[in-house]
């Protein structure tokens, strides 16, 4: 039995706001409790509110804001000598770095909260931190080496009865097996994560999990309304909480879903769109994403080979850099599926 979500990310003064607190909301809150933090001299409060303001800044695609506000907090918590809040900081500079595609420094930052938060007795951040090590891996396309830290995660989360971090480990698993072609593992996990996260009232993971299933329901049954309706209702949500990130996803997806079914002037609509929402919050993964997706409706539009063949040598070379393993392999296949620089994009996939 999974109890209601919590955001244990919202502390000291702000442990009253919900999960489902509207970003803008957190943001307000968080700083004007920061402020009276300062005021009274209580770094260990301003460390806790100083959390809560970093990661509403990052949620927003605030990038500069978010960095500024996670380092803040970890001064207040080192001035505090409070070892877990320390933790929280560096959980939060090392998610923001991964958003960023600064994975090295992701995963350093990640380790380092990991190890501070067992030693400072909390085993949530502990736990947070392990996961954002394993997203990180996931989001390169290193799945033998994350896979079982995933099954960990999950078996931890749901002995604890914890549905927000149970759904999180849940949609990480169903989109490695979707990455590989499992489709009905991925629509079974992905359907439960939906259910979890409806029954514990955690909107922001119930939107994620109708992303994954539109994206299943589209590749595999081919149902391209069925795809449009959850990704509809999942803006719902993203918009009322002001999810920025998950709100881009879901307009890239949404052009994943019209491309399939051969809409590729609507698809190419809202891959521009994505991109721009992107390329506002500084997000390469997302950005690099939503131009291989614009790059591939273009083409089916007519645009001129040689310039197709430019910009897909151009994505692949930045995938390259930043390590994005599974990206890189989906511009080796749009080049492939264009007969584009074929022999090499063969090697890729393979």
């Amino acid at each position: 039995m999974y109890r209601k979500a919590v955001a244990p990310e919202y502390q000291g003064a702000l442990t009253t706001l919900s999960v489902n607190s509207s970003l803008v909301e957190v943001l307000a809150t968080g700083t004007e409790q920061l402020r009276a933090a300062e005021r009274a001299g209580r770094p260990g409060e301003m460390a806790r509110c100083g959390l809560a303001v970093a990661e509403a800044h990052r949620r927003l695609g605030q990038v500069r804001e978010a960095e500024q506000a996670w380092k803040a907090s970890y001064r207040a918590a080192r001035d505090a000598g409070d070892t877990a809040a320390r933790a929280w900081a560096l959980w939060s500079g090392g998610t923001l770095a991964r958003q960023r595609g600064a994975f090295a420094l992701a995963r350093r930052l990640l380790g380092l909260a990991a190890e501070l938060g067992e030693r400072g007795g909390d085993i949530v951040v502990r736990g947070y931190s392990l996961a954002g090590l394993a997203e990180t891996g996931r989001i390169q396309g290193d799945y033998e080496a994350v896979g079982r830290l995933h099954e960990q995660l999950l078996a931890e989360a749901r002995r604890r009865g914890e549905a927000r971090h149970t759904v999180w480990a849940l949609e990480g698993i169903a989109q490695m097996h979707r990455n590989t072609g499992s489709y009905d593992r991925a629509h079974v996990l992905f359907e439960e994560a939906a259910q979890i996260a409806a029954r514990a009232d955690d909107r922001r993971g119930h939107a994620w999990a109708l992303r994954g299933l539109a994206d299943v329901v589209s590749v595999r049954d081919g149902d391209t309304e069925r795809a449009l309706a959850l990704l509809s209702e999942a803006e719902t949500t993203c918009r009322a909480m002001n999810l920025t990130s998950a709100l881009a996803y879901n307009h890239k997806m949404r052009g994943n879903v019209l491309y399939r079914a051969g809409r590729y002037a609507e698809a190419r609509d809202l891959y521009e769109q994505a991109l721009a929402e992107f390329r506002d919050m500084s997000e390469p993964r997302g950005e690099a994403l939503a131009r291989l997706g614009l790059a591939k409706a273009l083409a089916q539009l007519g645009r001129d080979r040689d310039e197709t063949a430019t910009e897909l040598a151009s994505l692949a070379a930045e995938l390259d850099r930043i390590g994005l393993r599974h990206a890189r392999e989906m511009v080796a296949r749009a080049q492939w599926e264009f007969g584009l620089d074929a022999e090499r994009a063969l090697e890729v996939v393979r």
